[in-house]
């Protein structure tokens, strides 16, 4: 009897020594983690998660938060059905990454039926927060028009007239050429043609030499990953840049850099949301994250980090996970981090912050591993995203 009061004592104290937490919380982290994004994304963008919980310092405020991951194969109806059963069985409050933007489009409405958060740092596509604009989702790192407005708009005023589109088959390259084309045209520019090919192809032959025989002087790469580092690799094979065409890459991560070698990508101008050496600050997180995983963020994960630390911000603040309460709070409060500093979130789910103008390094001009970039000029937000009322975004207008 003594001994099971005894017992029963010491049960009691433990649960009065550690109070019962206040807020469960369930991020999915959806993205490539086996195909040609998983570079760029994959478990990354899981150490991006797991750094921003730590950093926010979660259980000590009460915030219970657990972490999924699962691969969404760059398939839109693997990626809903996942998004779904995530939401349905498990209780993922917030998904976030999810590159490939027909996946994104996908989840987007999955987050919206189900009304859920989606921090979509991996997808490019402006649609987000144009005609698919939704109350639950925030497009956090870039899109195509900031990259199209980055690149396209600079390339032009270096001479690059004329353009010819290599473009991967699916959303994101239709919305990266079409919004790269609006700014060529707008510049003076003219597009003389565009090949489209399949996701994750592996030979770029005959699309390389349509576009040389286009005599565009810019061949405008509007793909990623995989595909961006085929493309470039087999350009050069061909001799298309010393026969005095451009390539422009546009969406280069520093993934892509890696994998081409400093030699074959040097001179390749981009625009990124994020790049190691720009302050102390972004130095520092590339530091810890490079322990963890190896390599320098991408902006992609970068990204991750920075939307999961803010919607914690916004589940303390609000002492809820009920998605209406913590997005209403997200877009009333600066977004401020190492990543990013302060930015801000608008009305149309677009996070505002600076872009950059980046091009890469000589293999002589590099300092050191990883030190790929030279900046050329920094794009504040409101140049670098599409103004609001040009966005078709029905919910911006009311």
């Amino acid at each position: 009897m003594k001994i099971a009061k005894a017992l029963f004592a010491s049960a009691a104290f433990a649960a009065l020594a550690t109070p019962a937490l206040a807020v469960d919380v369930t991020i999915g982290v959806l993205n490539d983690r086996s195909g040609l994004y998983a570079d760029l994304a994959g478990e990354g963008s899981v150490v991006a998660t797991r750094m921003a919980i730590e950093d926010f310092d979660a259980e000590s405020k009460d915030i219970n938060v657990e972490v999924l991951s699962a691969d969404h194969q760059n398939k839109p109806d693997v990626g809903s059905n996942i998004a779904r059963q995530w939401i349905d069985t498990e209780s993922v409050d917030v998904i976030v990454d999810v590159p490939t933007s027909s996946v994104a489009l996908a989840v987007n409405e999955v987050v919206r039926e189900k009304d859920k958060i989606f921090l979509a740092s991996g997808p490019a596509t402006s649609d987000l927060t144009g005609k698919a604009c939704s109350p639950n989702t925030i497009h956090w790192t870039y899109d195509t028009y900031s990259l199209a407005n980055g690149t396209g708009k600079a390339m032009v005023q270096e001479g690059g007239d004329s353009w010819f589109f290599v473009t991967a088959d699916y959303a994101f390259g239709h919305a990266l050429e079409r919004d790269t084309q609006a700014v060529v045209e707008e510049a003076g520019g003219k597009v003389l043609g565009n090949v489209r090919h399949p996701l994750s192809s592996s030979d770029f032959s005959s699309f390389l030499l349509q576009a040389q025989a286009s005599g565009a002087k810019v061949i405008g790469l509007a793909n990623a990953g995989g595909d961006t580092i085929n493309s470039i690799k087999q350009a050069a094979e061909f001799g298309i840049v010393q026969a005095g065409q451009s390539l422009a890459g546009l969406l280069i991560f520093s993934t892509d850099v890696a994998a081409l070698g400093l030699e074959t990508a040097q001179g390749l101008v981009l625009t990124n949301a994020f790049f190691a050496d720009r302050n102390e600050d972004t130095k520092a997180f590339a530091e810890r994250f490079k322990e963890r995983h190896g390599k320098n963020p991408t902006m992609v994960q970068a990204g991750v980090y920075s939307s999961v630390l803010h919607y914690l911000k916004g589940v303390e603040a609000t002492g809820s996970d009920e998605a209406s309460k913590v997005m209403e709070w997200m877009k009333a409060n600066p977004s401020n981090d190492p990543i990013f500093g302060e930015a801000s979130v608008r009305k149309d789910g677009r996070h505002m912050h600076d872009m950059y103008l980046l091009k890469v390094k000589s293999p002589d001009a590099a300092q050191g591993e990883e030190d790929y970039f030279e900046l050329l000029a920094t794009i504040p937000a409101e140049e670098a995203f599409r103004p609001i009322e040009d966005g078709e975004c029905e919910m911006a207008k009311q």
